[in-house]
């Protein structure tokens, strides 16, 4: 319904990544780079700025990435209100999700779907992966939302926002100069990580091992049972950590946190929604629906 070529500038400034944009998108880089440039020839303005592998938006790539949010807000909504027009509902839905996705994703999500059903009584257990699928097991909760990356052959997964993982320091730290390190490098450098069963600590430990690399040959520090925990040591000291992206966008434009890239190394990941087997029930369903039209800044 709307502009390709928006869709693609709408990537690139989320991801910052021409490359990650175009696997996303299925398409070309060089596909991405004319797209763009056909946006730039007719607003005859530079939208983003390169440097390096580094990409940034310049003043006028932040006016449209503005409106196009506003843009494919409206559109989302409105195929919503459409598929929704002609249901009625009601009950209780509870939800649980790891810890990440339960902070940093799902509190905006939900305020937005109280306004649209009101009548509807929501609950949120936030806690590691593992926890939240016993609890789907033991019908504690209707839905779970995880990020690990084993799956279980009694639950089905479907797949629902993209993340990456991506080594942090504070932008004090002299590392942060650097534009990346390597894995030998990486191996000196005081960590924080998660507690185990964490699921952000499953998918580290899974793409270490393709680069032979495992935990435990790594400098830890110390672990610690939330992101909020690890993001605040770290502000105060010269350890780093991995995290998720979608944890740390206020830190970023507040020039708190600096990313530091792993050479070799990258750790992308998906966020999946998580429900029995054979469950189809209205009020899961609505919620995902809900959540894969939501707009995320």
């Amino acid at each position: 319904m709307f502009d390709f070529r928006l869709q693609v500038f709408h990537k690139v400034a989320k991801r910052l990544n021409f490359t990650k944009a175009a696997e996303e998108l299925f398409i070309t880089q060089p596909a991405v780079s004319k797209h763009i440039q056909e946006i730039e020839s007719f607003l005859k303005t530079k939208l983003f700025e390169r440097n390096g592998s580094k990409v940034k938006l310049t003043k006028a790539g932040l006016i449209l990435f503005s409106h196009t949010e506003k843009i494919f807000e409206t559109y989302r909504n409105l195929e919503f209100e459409i598929n929704s027009l002609s249901q009625n509902f009601n009950g209780k839905l509870r939800i649980g999700a790891s810890t990440t996705i339960a902070q940093y994703l799902l509190p905006e999500i939900l305020a937005s779907f109280h306004k649209k059903f009101d009548q509807l009584i929501v609950s949120l257990e936030a806690n590691n992966t593992e926890q939240i699928e016993i609890a789907l097991q033991k019908n504690e909760i209707d839905l779970g939302i995880i990020e690990g990356k084993s799956k279980k052959a009694y639950l089905k997964y479907t797949e629902f926002v993209k993340d990456e993982i991506v080594l942090v320091s504070n932008s004090t730290n002299p590392l942060s100069k650097r534009q990346n390190i390597t894995i030998d490098e990486l191996k000196n450098i005081p960590l924080l990580f998660r507690e185990q069963g964490s699921g952000t600590l499953e998918v580290i430990a899974h793409h270490l091992k393709s680069l032979n690399v495992k935990i435990s040959d790594l400098k830890i520090e110390m672990q610690l049972g939330s992101t909020e925990s690890i993001k605040n040591y770290i502000l105060h000291s010269n350890t780093m950590a991995f995290i998720s992206l979608h944890s740390i966008y206020k830190e970023l434009k507040e020039n708190k946190f600096t990313i530091i890239d792993v050479q070799h190394l990258s750790i992308e990941r998906s966020f999946y929604f998580i429900q029995q087997q054979g469950q189809v029930e209205a009020l899961p369903e609505l919620f995902m629906k809900f959540a894969n039209h939501y707009n995320f800044k």
